[in-house]
């Protein structure tokens, strides 16, 4: 099957495209890039898009994201999931391993893949560092990496005992797997619900310090420099954070950081309740650490928008921020919140967005995605940019619709998504 995309503007920043371009797909693979494309080729069965006064660009490659499956399948299954990142213009998807049971030997990883082989997007695994994530007995990471895992992650947790994560910085260096660390010192937490600062106070909740994410970052960031293995810290929302990003880039470490864009978009002053749908980790920062992100991203210190998208179930949100479990759901919204805040807000132009949410993401993995270059893989989006809405969690493909969005204008919809050359989503009013 051929697809023919016509008098869209095409963003490719891994060739220095941004222009109008027809882009031709046979098959799985991107066939023709020219400025114009004689549709005369195609034949029945084949599909025409028209993408005039839209944009085209590489699928994005989301690195943080919870499937639930196996274990918590009522708050998300890997096909809703799967799902979900198709309408939000996602192609590939990392899931976290904290499911139950969790991601921590070769046949779960095998297992995961084989329950993954029909989603519409491509599910690259993630592997826990420690067996069931319990920080005590590193996890089998060579039989993991033979499985096919494109990185290690105790995510949901930090390895808390500093000699165990040093080891499998080691064996992660050894087997040249990316760490993605969670950055978060538990016992600092102390019962932690949302920031700690003027709002907790004002809403009688306890608070969590930047400090918690902090120390660990920077703990972690010396073991990689000790180990020299790749290390890419998570969700980062705090201003140090910014900061221990670029001493570690200014050294020459193999350091990356991603930003969510919850923590980029709201700060805690924006939290008008105790209310489960605002409570997420890290939690909702201060406005300083807000604007320090913005600007760390525009200076392409952090490199990659990711989600962390965490579904749960509605009952189970609909609580006060006590007993509510963390967690916000992202893949439907993250283009719409980036384009919205960073692009129309002056940060990044749409290029440097593409580059945050697909190339550098493709470049963390090392993989061969990212990029419409003639001979590549056939994923990518078309998006209008023109187009202004209201976020409507109701009608998430996603199971979970804990956002705290609901409602919030946005520009920039995603109308068509294709993966290994196939259409896996199209928008219709």
């Amino acid at each position: 099957m051929k697809i023919l995309i016509k008098n869209g503007k095409l963003v490719d920043p891994a060739n220095d495209i941004d222009a109008f371009y027809d882009i031709l797909l046979e098959d799985d693979k991107v066939a023709c890039v020219s400025q114009n494309i004689d549709a005369g080729g195609l034949e029945e069965g084949d599909r025409l898009i028209d993408a005039f006064g839209k944009v085209i660009m590489p699928g994005f490659i989301d690195l943080h994201v919870h499937l639930r499956e196996p274990g918590f399948e009522y708050k998300e299954t890997i096909k809703t999931g799967c799902v979900a990142a198709a309408h939000g213009g996602v192609t590939s998807i990392c899931p976290m391993p904290n499911t139950k049971p969790v991601i921590d030997s070769p046949e779960m990883v095998r297992d995961l893949l084989e329950r993954a082989k029909d989603a519409p997007v491509h599910v690259l695994p993630i592997g826990a560092v420690t067996i069931g994530q319990e920080g005590k007995e590193l996890a089998d990471i060579e039989g993991m990496q033979k499985a096919g895992i494109v990185a290690l992650s105790e995510d949901g947790k930090s390895v808390m005992d500093s000699l165990l994560f040093r080891h499998a910085m080691e064996q992660a260096a050894l087997y040249e797997i990316p760490m993605f660390s969670h950055c978060e010192d538990k016992a600092l937490v102390d019962g932690g619900v949302m920031n700690a600062g003027d709002k907790a106070e004002e809403l009688g909740l306890p608070g969590i310090t930047n400090a918690v994410e902090d120390v660990i970052a920077a703990r972690d960031i010396l073991i990689s420099k000790e180990t020299g293995a790749q290390l890419h810290l998570c969700h980062c929302s705090t201003a140090d954070s910014t900061v221990l990003v670029k001493m570690a880039k200014d050294q020459g470490l193999r350091v990356t950081a991603e930003v969510c864009p919850h923590h980029f978009t709201m700060s805690d002053q924006e939290i008008t309740e105790d209310d489960g749908r605002f409570k997420m980790n890290p939690p909702l920062r201060s406005p300083k650490d807000v604007q320090e992100l913005k600007d760390a991203l525009a200076a392409g210190v952090m490199d990659v928008i990711s989600t962390d998208h965490a579904p749960h179930g509605a009952e189970e949100k609909a609580q006060s921020m006590r007993k509510a479990p963390f967690g916000i759901v992202g893949l439907e919204t993250s283009f719409a919140l980036g384009f919205t805040e960073l692009v129309k807000g002056g940060y990044l132009s749409l290029s440097q967005l593409v580059e945050k949410m697909s190339v550098n993401p493709a470049r963390v993995l090392g993989i061969d995605k990212g990029n419409l270059a003639v001979g590549k893989a056939a994923d990518l989006v078309i998006a209008d940019v023109e187009q202004e809405y209201e976020i409507d969690s109701s009608t998430f493909a996603s199971k979970g619709k804990n956002t705290p969005f609901d409602g919030k204008k946005v520009t920039g919809r995603v109308v068509m998504t294709i993966v290994d050359g196939r259409i896996v989503y199209e928008y219709s009013k």
